[in-house]
């Protein structure tokens, strides 16, 4: 599965270059903003999908492993109909498939995922010129961040296992991967990008990266399959909070995204959304790269999204639950083996038996706040957490400490 399954990139593929920001935003300065044209590559998968499809077959649904790599398989099957399908309605179906939607139920049955956006939008309304810490308004430069963040890196695994590099041609602020963090060149940070860059994207999505190379039996652990991505980005935000690293004004940006895929879904073009961000108060550049994580695969005139979005609240949750009942239960192993390389909430239970006979490695590389997390600290941490953002009402579970905790 890992061999057939190397093409599939999914977010590569779907970005947009980057050359086409300067035109847009210099039509928006003339008063005549006109929708970016994206050219999209034609992509044939049925030579892949016909072996994962053999590979699936194969597989035993009865047994942990059978059931994962069928999951697996299904998941990646979908993100390769999305690629063939790219600058048309149905790449935004088969999103929806991979990512669901705004209007899906948070965990526990609670509101749905554009409420609980809402939420966070209300309460940023409310409160984020009250909260603005001091270093959110020290700019640091991409050159400086770059060395601050390497230090940092070099640090906690004691070797130059991820580098930080520059990159004029990046959208995005940042981004990650197991060996490599890209920032881009020009762009300003704060100590808060600082601390979410090592908290959230290397000290999980490139750390769960390196672990699950590590996985001689499943190495695709390594991989991060479209069914996996819900966890990811909600261990990864989960880290944000508990640390510490997280500030109102992110939240604000989390959930503005999820609104914005949902008036896309409604009808809204990308110029409609970029003006939505603009209005929120991001400026020009980034208003552009949040609209275009929106419209990566589909076309921009509205209707469609790429939904990926809407699962960083949801995962959130999730993973808050998945630790509070693991502490409760002190099973705190679980929440360990979450780090074991990238998988589903869901592929953890399972895949116990297999940690304790030694066919899955347990992650050589853990951030330190799981194992507080065992102590009085982290829990007085995590109940704090757990009040301070009201996940008791997001959720649908009573997340309120017990009179122990």
């Amino acid at each position: 599965m890992v061999a057939a399954v190397r093409g599939i990139r999914l977010l590569g593929l779907t970005s947009w270059p980057s050359s086409l920001q300067a035109p847009f935003l210099e039509s928006v300065t003339l008063g005549r903003p006109r929708l970016p044209q994206v050219a999209y590559p034609k992509l044939d998968f049925s030579a892949v999908r016909r072996e994962l499809a053999a590979i699936a077959a194969q597989a035993d649904p009865q047994y942990p492993l059978g059931a994962y790599l069928r999951a697996s398989i299904h998941s990646w099957d979908l993100a390769a109909a999305l690629l063939e399908s790219l600058g048309t309605a149905a790449a935004g179906e088969y999103s929806a498939q991979l990512f669901g939607l705004p209007d899906d139920p948070m965990p526990g049955q609670g509101p749905s995922t554009r409420e609980a956006a809402r939420h966070f939008i209300q309460i940023a309304q409310e409160l984020d010129s009250e909260l603005l810490a001091p270093e959110e308004q020290v700019p640091v430069s991409a050159t400086a961040l770059q060395l601050q963040l390497q230090g940092d890196l070099d640090d906690f695994f004691d070797a130059r296992l991820i580098t930080v590099e520059l990159d004029p041609d990046l959208i995005a602020k940042a981004a990650a991967g197991a060996h490599r963090i890209r920032l881009r060149s020009g762009a300003l940070f704060s100590d808060y990008d600082r601390a979410q860059l090592f908290h959230h994207e290397a000290l999980v999505h490139s750390l769960t990266a390196l672990n699950g190379r590590e996985q001689v039996h499943l190495p695709s652990l390594a991989l991060s399959s479209p069914r996996v991505t819900a966890t990811q980005e909600g261990l990864a935000t989960f880290a944000e909070q508990i640390t510490g690293s997280i500030d109102i004004e992110r939240m604000k940006r989390i959930s503005l995204r999820i609104e914005a895929v949902a008036m896309a879904r409604e009808g809204a073009d990308f110029i409609q959304v970029f003006d939505y961000f603009r209005q929120a108060g991001q400026n020009a550049e980034e208003s552009f790269a949040s609209a275009q994580r929106v419209f990566r695969g589909v076309p921009p005139t509205g209707g469609h999204a790429f939904t990926k979005d809407t699962v960083y609240l949801r995962g959130l949750v999730g993973v808050h639950t998945f630790f509070r009942q693991a502490l409760q239960r002190d099973e705190l192993r679980l929440c360990r083996w979450l780090f074991a390389g990238k998988m589903a909430l869901e592929d953890v239970a399972p895949f116990a038996p297999l940690f304790e006979a030694g066919v899955l490695a347990p992650p050589r590389w853990l951030p330190r706040w799981v194992s507080r997390a065992s102590g009085l600290a982290g829990m007085l941490a995590f109940s704090l957490f757990a009040n301070r953002i009201r996940m008791d009402r997001l959720s649908g579970f009573d997340t309120r400490p017990t009179s122990t905790g």
